[in-house]
Formats: C-alpha cells, sequence, structure tokens
C-alpha cells in the first residue's frame, strides 16, 4: 500500500515538473502600454520635446503643430494645433496612448478620446525649471523611461548659465518682442515666459509696466529703453528681417535700435521650456552679452 501511495506522488510530481517547464517555456505576452508596444500620440511642444529627449521618440507616431523639435517630429503626421484638436485625426493614427499638455483641448474632443478607450494622460505645462522637471518625471514615469540622465543634462546647462551670468559684469536690459508679421507685434511683460528666460541668461526684462504681453506701442518702447531686443526666429523672419522690424514705429530710436542689437533666436529655445531649458539660456545668455550687430 504504501509503495503506491510513493508511485503515484511520484507521478504527479513529474506532471507538476511538466506543467512547470512548459510554463517556462512559454512566451510572456508583453501589456499593450509597454514602450515596446506604444503608439503615442504627443501635443504639445514640451512633450515631444521630452518623449524624444527619454529616448521614446520611436513610439511617436503623431504630433501637434507646435512640435517642432527634434527635425524627426516635424515629418510625423500632424493633429492640428494643441487647442482645437479633433479627435478623428487622432484616432486614425490608432494610438494607445495620448499623451497631451494641459493646454490641449478642446474638453469634449478628450473626452471622445477617453470614450473610445484610448489611455489619455495630461501633463503639466507650467513654463518654470521645476516645472520642465516635473514634465520630465512625469513623462517618464507614464512611458517608464528612466530620466536620470535628462535631467543630470538639464541641471548641468543651468549651473554653467548661473556661473556665466553670476560672473558677468554685464546685465543688459532686454525687450521680448512676440511676432508674426506686421499685424501681430506683442511685448513680453513681467511674470511671462520670456521674462523667466531673460533673468536665467543674466538679463533683466526692459519691460515692467504691466503683466503678461500687450500689444507693441512706441509709447511702451520708449518707457522700456531696452539695450537689445530679443525676437523668436521665426517671428523676425516673418516681419522680412532686422532691417524690417527696425523700421517699426520706435524701434530705431531705443537704444537698441540705434546700436542695432536686435537678438534673434530659436522660438521654442525661448518659449518651449523644455528639456533644452538650460541650453536656452547659455545661448540667451551669450547673445545678451556679446556686442554687435545680430549678435
Amino acid at each position: 500500500m504504501r509503495v503506491r501511495s510513493l508511485h503515484m506522488f511520484l507521478a504527479l510530481l513529474a506532471v507538476a515538473v511538466a506543467v512547470l517547464s512548459a510554463c517556462d517555456r512559454a512566451p510572456v505576452k508583453p501589456r499593450e502600454d509597454t514602450p515596446a508596444e506604444a503608439r503615442i500620440v504627443s501635443v504639445g511642444s514640451a512633450v515631444t520635446e521630452t518623449l524624444f529627449a527619454l529616448g521614446a521618440g520611436d513610439a511617436v507616431v503623431g504630433v501637434d503643430t507646435s512640435s517642432l523639435f527634434p527635425d524627426a517630429a516635424t515629418k510625423l503626421p500632424k493633429v492640428g494645433y494643441q487647442r482645437t484638436l479633433a479627435a478623428e485625426g487622432i484616432l486614425s493614427l490608432r494610438p494607445t496612448l495620448v499623451l497631451v499638455s494641459d493646454e490641449a483641448g478642446p474638453p469634449a474632443v478628450l473626452e471622445q478620446l477617453r470614450s473610445a478607450g484610448v489611455r489619455l494622460e495630461i501633463v503639466g505645462a507650467e513654463l518654470t525649471v521645476d516645472g520642465v522637471k516635473a514634465r520630465v518625471h512625469r513623462i517618464a514615469e507614464v512611458v517608464g523611461r528612466d530620466p536620470s540622465k535628462v535631467l543630470a543634462e538639464l541641471d548641468a546647462d543651468l549651473t554653467r548659465a548661473r556661473v556665466e551670468r553670476e560672473k558677468s559684469t554685464t546685465h543688459p536690459k532686454a525687450l521680448v518682442l512676440y511676432a508674426r508679421g506686421g499685424g501681430t507685434l506683442q511685448v513680453f511683460g513681467r511674470n511671462t515666459t520670456a521674462e523667466t528666460m531673460v533673468r536665467l541668461a543674466g538679463g533683466e526684462n526692459a519691460v515692467t509696466g504691466f503683466d503678461g504681453t500687450k500689444p507693441l506701442t512706441p509709447e511702451a518702447l520708449a518707457a522700456a529703453a531696452p539695450d537689445v531686443i530679443v525676437i523668436p526666429s521665426r517671428g523676425l523672419e516673418s516681419l522680412g528681417g532686422v532691417d524690417a522690424l527696425l523700421k517699426v514705429p520706435g524701434v530705431a530710436t531705443t537704444p537698441a535700435g540705434k546700436t542695432k542689437r536686435i537678438v534673434p533666436i530659436d522660438d521654442l529655445l525661448l518659449l518651449g521650456f523644455g528639456p533644452r531649458t538650460g541650453k536656452a539660456a547659455l545661448e540667451l545668455g551669450a547673445k545678451l552679452r556679446a556686442d554687435g550687430e545680430g549678435k
């Protein structure tokens, strides 16, 4: 009787071993939301830059029209402007994840995406250094990437920018313009992304009389008396270049206009507050401290 029980036990043990071995050999089906399987639609320039900086660019299948960096992003299908999205265009790309800044909308479209069963993640768009770091952490968590390299590079660049501005004896008054053709000229005042970037670069905001942005006027230019005028590169192109900007009423009579100290800088570097924020501060700082036309 004992022998029979022993034989039965050994048989059951053999079956168990065989089952476990088969399980070990069986392929494990990956989760649908793993980075390797993801199809990501990215909305917001800083969101897109961060995804590519984290090494998740290969999973991105569509972007909004503000996503102009890196170059690979510009070659992807566009889903429209981030504030006026359409669900149909996004869903046509068969995304498993839609990652958007909290400026994206309209809300009804975001709800349509949720109703369609698409995973939607909203990322804060605070345009500060702390906001940049929080965004990197958040996106890295969503797509399962390590943010340490991106954050280390950002901190290193910001440290270099701080060292440069602290050792400099030059802290020019900079007026930052936003332009989209001659009919759209805005001045950045206090508590703006432009002011934050100017300070990171070692300059001072020449405009102190108001918060936010206001239309450019000769009176505002005279009151600001900037040493240098900073303008996004595409905005300067839309005006027709430096000579055309100097013909805008009031510009030529400012200290910056008289010395032709016009500083163009990439739009997203100046205003995007993505992972390249430290590099933006370094580049703008070097230009603000330089002398001569167009430097």
